[in-house]
């Protein structure tokens, strides 16, 4: 949780001892999510973190890099993050697509990736209506669609991609089912609920390509 404080600025910006601190930028990096994700795990206590006197937030390190490792404690969208980094930095898991593609390409693509996570955890936990999510689901797909077609993209490496992360949740799902014990009616429902988001992007891009 934030250090906050009604003393002096000097004593609210300061710090516990030992960690390295850094800025949200960072942490963002860190952790493959958006500003909004990790001011939320900082105010639930998974990350220290601390306000300087122009009241900015900066946070441990150190918690940031365990959160990736260990996949934010169960979180599926935190844990598919991290799965999806590593594999595509380690080449492998059917990642032959990704050494292919621009940077460029990359880097557009690389936030809606993260929402697009972010998202099919939401959905699993319900934390806002589904119906919400699925139009908000659609419109990445749609949005993915387009600029890989823009980039001309091959519709095969398009399809090589999409099946690279739905492989990737799905795997996730599966831990984070062992993790959370969950019976197999419930583990099959999260599947089941990820495969049809997943469905929906997929159409999505097939529309964008269409209509190129």
């Amino acid at each position: 949780m934030c250090v906050v404080s009604n003393q002096d600025a000097a004593a609210r910006a300061e710090p516990y001892s030992g960690p390295n601190w850094v800025n949200l930028g960072r942490a963002c990096e860190i952790l493959g999510v958006n500003q909004s994700t990790v001011r939320r795990w900082a105010d639930s206590g998974q990350i220290r973190c601390f306000r300087t006197p122009g009241g900015h937030r900066r946070f441990a390190e150190e918690d940031l890099l365990s959160l990736t490792r260990d996949g934010a404690g169960g979180d599926l969208g935190s844990a598919a993050v991290s799965r999806i980094r590593r594999q595509l930095h380690a080449g492998r898991g059917g990642t032959g697509w990704y050494q292919e593609i621009e940077e460029s390409e990359r880097e557009a693509l690389r936030p809606l990736g993260r929402r697009l996570v972010e998202l099919v955890g939401e959905y699993i936990s319900a934390q806002r209506p589904r119906a919400e999510i699925e139009s908000e689901v659609d419109e990445i797909g749609r949005h993915y669609g387009e600029l890989l077609v823009d980039r001309g993209t091959p519709l095969l490496r398009a399809m090589e991609a999409f099946t690279f992360f739905r492989r990737s949740l799905d795997e996730t799902a599966k831990q984070m089912a062992e993790r959370n014990r969950m019976d197999a009616g419930e583990a099959a429902d999260a599947r089941e609920r990820i495969g049809g988001l997943a469905d929906r992007v997929l159409l999505g891009v097939s529309a964008a390509y269409d209509d190129g």
